[in-house]
């Protein structure tokens, strides 16, 4: 760091370079330094021109002189910094620390004129920051500190989503990401009373400039930045879009953990860091060439889980909800094949059924194969190391190990035995009546819905309804055989659907149309859709719950009744040569990049 009096004698110079920048800028030219691989350019705008030109190092900043022999009269050097960097054409001010800090009150003119002035005032903890003409302070994120600010930030928009109570689901306000031009991010927060009046001007991706605001203290839990400091939206605040900023934004900033990292921090509510790795089961269904999703059974369940894993590690399952669900759906069918690749941000570990998972937040966003850099950089690993990313590793991802009835009571019964798994084939011998065979769940997360003083209600605290309508769903108990034992399974949600073909709502709805002297609070009788598949043989996949284990129960719960095995017609490529390809393809990007600077 220079001296005050080398910073006084800076300040000094100010005039002068301000008059030599306006002879040798040209408006909205570019120009580049030898031994400068790009071009200063703006984003999305070509170069125009370029001087070449040479530094020398005087007092301290380098003077850059033009090498090209069309130089006009009148041309003078500019100043620059030691590290040989120029200054963008708008970025003339200059920090006693030697970074190059915006101005915005320099413009020029068509004439080649500056117009306005910047000087440079020193903070009283020794920084020097920007004031432009008319007094705004431009400040990065890093001097951003608590209490009322009266600077201006500059900073691109990555992504914004609603907070509310998680209760009452009331509208906190609006949580943003936002990152300045040295990549450093941070939080900023409208107040719900603000939203509406900054809303309409937001816009993902866009660059701002935002003029006073308060700087409150970041939340202990679930932090989405490093920063302590939060940015919230005054009374006061304006926020403008930055038009044709001269200074290059980044577009985003991921942090990673990997499986040891989340497992460390699993269940204590505190950073949601991102996740990218490769998918290996969507919903159970395995990794082929064009896989389809059913959307509608998404919609509808407000979830999906992807079975994840990072390169050769420990595999895991990733739960999206809501807006990450259909942002998951969104970016698998913009895809001509089966993407392999998946990237969601802000993720909170949790422990679900004593094993290591992942959930999306609101936060959340989704990512897939050439998305983002991150993505690419993945998949051409994947491409470069398909024989591990296909082996299996974690027990999540194999499938249930087949048992007889037998066998799975005697498996209960170790002492050893913990929550997990089965397929077994059975014949239903009978569906048990005197017992209701549905229940009426939220429509929103499928828990069971109570009563409430004036209508059902969810009890579930994260689900977004307060009020329900009940929603038939299967809880069947039906009595089932082999060779070896009889057992009691319970026909849960969508397995009910599988076995019968029928959706339990569909059942009860046919009831009260054929018997609409029947009040609705009648309980509906064992439907003979259910009746008929006495005596048929089917593959159940099972769970044996804590409940089990602990001896409450012997009733067995379906989890999925297993569709008979569709004749293959067709051989599908196999998913590897498309991730070869895809991953020669940004191999060779990469290089032509590389060659062309």
């Amino acid at each position: 760091m220079e001296s005050k009096s080398h910073l006084s004698a800076s300040s000094n110079r100010i005039s002068d370079m301000q008059t030599d920048v306006s002879s040798a800028i040209k408006p909205k030219s570019n120009f580049q330094i030898d031994g400068s691989s790009t071009p200063m350019e703006s984003k999305g705008q070509a170069p125009t021109s370029i001087d070449r030109m040479s530094a020398t190092e005087t007092d301290g900043y380098s003077v850059i002189e033009r090498n090209s022999t069309t130089q006009t009269d009148g041309e003078s050097p500019i100043r620059m910094k030691p590290n040989g960097k120029s200054p963008a054409p708008s970025t003339i001010a200059l920090k006693h620390t030697g970074k190059i800090v915006p101005s915005s009150a320099m413009q020029m003119k068509t004439g080649g004129k500056a117009v306005g002035s910047s000087v440079i005032a020193t903070k009283p903890h020794g920084k020097a920051a920007v004031v432009s003409g008319n007094d705004v302070e431009v400040m990065g994120f890093d001097e951003v500190t608590l209490g009322p600010h009266e600077a201006e930030l500059r900073f691109r928009l990555i992504h914004f989503w609603e907070a509310r109570n998680p209760h009452t689901k009331t509208l906190i306000g609006e949580e943003m990401l936002l990152i300045d031009e040295q990549g450093n991010v941070i939080k900023g927060f409208i107040p719900a009373s603000r939203v509406q009046t900054y809303l309409r001007k937001m816009t993902s991706g866009t660059v701002y400039r935002l003029n006073k605001f308060f700087g409150s203290r970041n939340k202990a839990q679930y932090r989405v930045a490093d920063h302590n400091v939060t940015v919230t939206f005054s009374w006061n605040t304006d926020l403008t879009p930055l038009q044709n900023s001269p200074v290059l934004f980044p577009e985003d900033r991921f942090r990673f953990h990997d499986h040891e990292e989340f497992e460390a921090n699993c269940d204590l509510g505190g950073d949601l860091y991102d996740y990218v790795g490769h998918m290996r089961l969507i919903n159970g269904q395995a990794m082929t060439e064009h896989l389809i999703i059913d959307e509608s059974d998404i919609a509808e369940k407000r979830h999906l889980v992807v079975h994840v894993q990072t390169h050769g590690g420990p595999v895991m399952k990733l739960y999206l909800w809501d807006q990450a669900a259909a942002a998951f759906c969104q970016k698998f069918r913009s895809y001509g094949s089966t993407p392999r690749v998946l990237l969601v941000t802000t993720v909170n570990p949790k422990r679900i059924g004593g094993t290591l998972a992942l959930t999306s937040m609101t936060s959340s966003r989704v990512f897939m194969d050439i998305d983002v850099q991150p993505t690419r950089d993945y998949l051409i690993w994947l491409g470069s190391n398909s024989g591990v990313a296909d082996e299996v590793i974690a027990d999540v991802v194999t499938k249930p190990e087949t048992v007889t009835l037998g066998e799975l009571f005697s498996y209960i019964k170790q002492e050893t035995a913990k929550v997990a798994w089965f397929e077994c084939t059975a014949t239903i011998d009978d569906v048990f009546h005197g017992y209701p065979w549905y229940y009426l769940s939220c429509g929103g997360c499928n828990t069971k819905a109570t009563k409430g003083p004036t209508s059902l209600v969810c009890p579930n605290e994260k689900c977004a309804k307060s009020e329900v309508v009940g929603v038939p769903q299967y809880l069947t108990k039906i009595s089932v055989y082999d060779k070896s034992e009889q057992a009691v399974f319970v026909l849960l949600g969508d397995a009910g659907r599988e076995l019968t073909g029928k959706h339990a709502s569909e059942l009860v709805a046919r009831y009260f149309e054929f018997n609409e002297d029947v009040g609705a609070d009648q309980t509906v009788p064992v439907p003979q859709t259910l009746i008929d598949t006495i005596g048929q043989t089917h593959k159940f996949v099972v769970k044996v719950s804590k409940h089990n284990l602990t001896g409450k129960t012997q009733t067995i719960t379906v989890t999925k009744v297993l569709p008979e095995p569709a004749p293959q017609n067709a051989i599908e490529d196999p998913a590897d040569e498309r991730i070869r390809k895809a991953s020669g393809s940004l191999e060779s990007q990469e290089a032509k990049r590389a060659k062309s600077g």
